[in-house]
């Protein structure tokens, strides 16, 4: 019980130090990971414990189920990030509603808190029976006329589910794919490189996000929330690789322009 709790305590320390400080380096990362409670409780010493979190933080720990008895260190830490990235991607998708008004209209929702419960609510949805990198590029072609923040959002969901193996619960025998979890933070660079620059046919942004008509910046809050996702992804892409004694196919960051099917 110890352990469990020690292992859950420290992956959400793990998230909060992508979240206020400089990514670790996933060596830190996979020593964590690999030698388990005796270093995570050195870290919550460190910290001192989860009890000083920062006031607000939306990290969580979960309660204790019967089911973890038969999940892994590396399980829990998995449910974490991955609970993490999804509730990230329901404040993305509050941000750019409230940004883009016009977008939950369309829908037909009558507030942003209703279309961002609909566009997040699991099992996730398909648009024009399109999902993952499809439906993120629904968001930016000039002949739709739908909900693009739904698009988007749903596309994101859908393609970092299926890194997942379209899990999100693991047991002790699950195996992630880890070269999946690391393709996947790549497309949600190419999602935000996206959002930041497409123009419809009438050269105007998509949908308005950290700039405003005119291209400058006025709203660096969306980059900070992206960083924090892609993060999180590439944090539990190395602690799948480690854990399976795999090796991770790097991608140079300025040849990624376009989207790397997750299959």
């Amino acid at each position: 019980m110890l352990a469990w709790v020690c292992i859950r305590c420290g992956a959400d320390l793990v998230l909060l130090a992508a979240e206020f400080l400089p990514l670790p380096s996933m060596s830190t990362l996979s020593v964590t990971v690999r030698y388990g409670p005796v270093l995570v409780i050195g870290l919550l010493v460190l910290l001192a414990g989860c009890a000083s979190l920062p006031e607000g933080s939306k990290l969580k720990g979960t309660d204790f189920k019967t089911s973890s008895l038969v999940k892994t260190d590396v399980d829990l830490i998995t449910e974490t990030i991955q609970g993490f990235v999804f509730s990230s991607l329901k404040e993305l998708a509050t941000k750019l509603y409230k940004r883009n008004p016009r977008e939950w209209r369309k829908s037909g929702y009558d507030s942003v808190e209703s279309a961002v419960n609909r566009v997040v609510a699991s099992p996730f949805a398909e648009v024009e029976g399109k999902r993952s990198i499809a439906c993120i590029q629904l968001a930016f072609d000039d002949t739709y006329a739908g909900d693009r923040v739904k698009a988007l959002i749903l596309g994101l969901e859908t393609m970092i589910l299926d890194a997942y193996g379209g899990d999100q619960e693991f047991y002790l025998f699950d195996q992630l794919d880890a070269q999946k979890l690391y393709y996947s933070a790549r497309n949600i660079e190419v999602a935000s490189w996206m959002l930041r620059t497409r123009r419809d046919g009438g050269s105007e942004l998509f949908l308005l996000s950290s700039s405003d008509l005119e291209g400058n910046m006025v709203n660096p809050s969306f980059e900070r929330l992206f960083g924090k996702i892609i993060n999180a992804q590439d944090i539990i892409a190395q602690i799948a690789a480690d854990s399976t004694h795999r090796t991770i196919k790097q991608i140079l960051q300025t040849m990624v322009t376009a989207f790397i099917p997750i299959i």
